[in-house]
């Protein structure tokens, strides 16, 4: 069953960063001060919640309840310790096949993504901690469930996930525009990790630099690109016909 994914409150807050509950984002009210409110603004810091100020008007369209300035959205799912999955995964014998999320922001296309993958065997689910879609209540109805099917993990930065894939054998493959190559040019037989770039931006130019390989959909018509869990589909099914 589906947890609560929302808790109010400076002291609650407080108490569930504290205890290690998995905290998505805490929303802040603006020019709030106090003993408890920096007490919590120390507690995010210490561990690296993702966070943001806005207006009380924004909270009170959270909740109708007395927020004190404050409120949380609780990741409805345990997340997976990166190095732990992919240790796990090349032990087993299997070829690994992971995705790398660099910052997508529509929980939608990211609920989409996780079914997909779910369908096509993928072993885990990169993301980064801070900057991305949350795991809520849409992510879930659009995975039509696959988020408690298929393992999620949660990195700094991109960046420290390619290292350690890169140093563990697993090519990390770029999803991207900016090549001459199309994923039928680029094997993905072997261990590979596939990173899916953001709604608006794309893969980030500095993430770009560090790939191993890049491949581009071919697009024949005048729309220059596709939805990105479309996009993620596309790349997923090329692996399962390589790899039959």
């Amino acid at each position: 069953m589906e947890k609560s994914t929302q808790i109010f409150g400076l002291r609650a807050i407080i108490e569930a960063i504290n205890s290690g509950e998995t905290i998505e984002k805490v929303f802040l009210q603006k020019g709030l001060k106090g003993e408890l409110f920096n007490e919590l603004e120390t507690s995010i810091r210490k561990a690296n919640v993702n966070s943001s100020y806005v207006p009380v008007e924004k909270l009170n369209r959270l909740t109708d309840k007395n927020h004190q300035g404050a409120v949380a959205q609780i990741s409805p799912i345990t997340f997976h310790d990166m190095e732990e999955l992919v240790m796990s995964v090349i032990e087993s014998g299997k070829t690994p096949l992971f995705i790398l999320l660099d910052q997508i922001s529509d929980v939608r296309n990211f609920g989409a993504i996780i079914r997909t993958a779910e369908c096509t065997g993928v072993h885990g689910i990169i993301i980064q901690k801070k900057g991305g879609a949350p795991v809520n209540g849409d992510t879930i109805k659009t995975s039509a469930g696959a988020v408690f099917k298929v393992p999620i993990c949660k990195v700094d930065h991109i960046k420290d996930a390619m290292f350690f894939l890169q140093a563990s054998g697993i090519k990390v493959i770029a999803a991207t525009e900016k090549t001459d190559n199309t994923l039928y040019d680029v094997s993905f037989k072997e261990p590979c990790a596939i990173i899916m770039g953001s709604e608006g931006r794309g893969i980030n130019p500095s993430v770009l630099k560090l790939v191993d390989d890049k491949a581009k959909l071919p697009l024949l018509g005048e729309i220059e690109s596709l939805n990105v869990s479309v996009a993620c589909g596309v790349f997923l099914y090329e692996v399962i016909r390589q790899r039959l």
